[in-house]
């Protein structure tokens, strides 16, 4: 299939979802936000591989820029793995991280440009300008590599996990550990699991749209 023949079959799959769906049911929107919280005590119900695949695949399909898929994840799900994490963790996310049946390591790849023949072949130029713009790089990399950890949230909700992001840990220490040698870096935590909501805290105030938001 050409790439017109493959822009016109998107077009048409898109005419469809939006024909049969308009907008998300309430309960869906329930679950990933609007009800959902951030968990910090968990059961001891063990999370299948199957379903880190199934986060993986609804993950990447979110938009990044240029289609440049930064993000780059480790799953840490041995006792042992979780060992090599300790001493990078501050000390009140130690207990909550150890419990986690799940703890993943959102990464981002500041050499994402590499691989642009597979993820922008239209026009890798797009891409590949960043091998010469380290900075940009690093900046492209990390925004869009948040993007893609804001999905992981939303996937693992989704397939019905409970999720514990958190930036409580040295950033160096765990890129000296996981990611030596490559162009990975570490942005934020994740612990994944079935949650015991018995040690769930009030949620705290939001800002009302007037607060923060401005329409010109």
């Amino acid at each position: 299939m050409t790439f017109d023949e493959q822009d016109l079959a998107a077009q048409t799959s898109l005419r469809q979802l939006k024909k049969d769906i308009q907008t998300a049911e309430p309960a869906t929107l329930r679950l990933l936000l609007t009800e959902a919280r951030t968990i910090n005590t968990w059961t001891n119900q063990e999370v299948a591989v199957e379903t880190l695949k199934e986060i993986y695949e609804i993950m990447k399909m979110g938009p990044t820029s240029a289609n440049s898929c930064p993000a780059r994840l480790i799953f840490l799900k041995s006792s042992d793995a979780k060992e090599r994490l300790r001493k990078a963790l501050k000390p009140n996310n130690v207990d909550k991280t150890m419990k986690a049946p799940i703890t993943a390591i959102i990464g981002y790849d500041i050499a994402f440009w590499k691989h642009a023949e597979k993820t922008f072949p239209q026009s890798p130029a797009t891409q590949q300008a960043f091998k010469d713009n380290p900075s940009g790089s690093e900046i492209a990399a990390f925004r869009n590599g948040s993007l893609q950890g804001a999905y992981f949230i939303i996937a693992s909700r989704a397939v019905g996990l409970d999720c514990g992001p958190m930036s409580g840990f040295d950033n160096a220490l765990v890129d000296e550990e996981f990611f030596a040698g490559t162009t990975f870096r570490s942005n934020f935590l994740c612990n994944l699991g079935y949650g015991d909501m018995s040690r769930t805290f009030k949620r705290l105030p939001r800002h009302e749209f007037d607060e923060v938001c401005k329409i010109f």
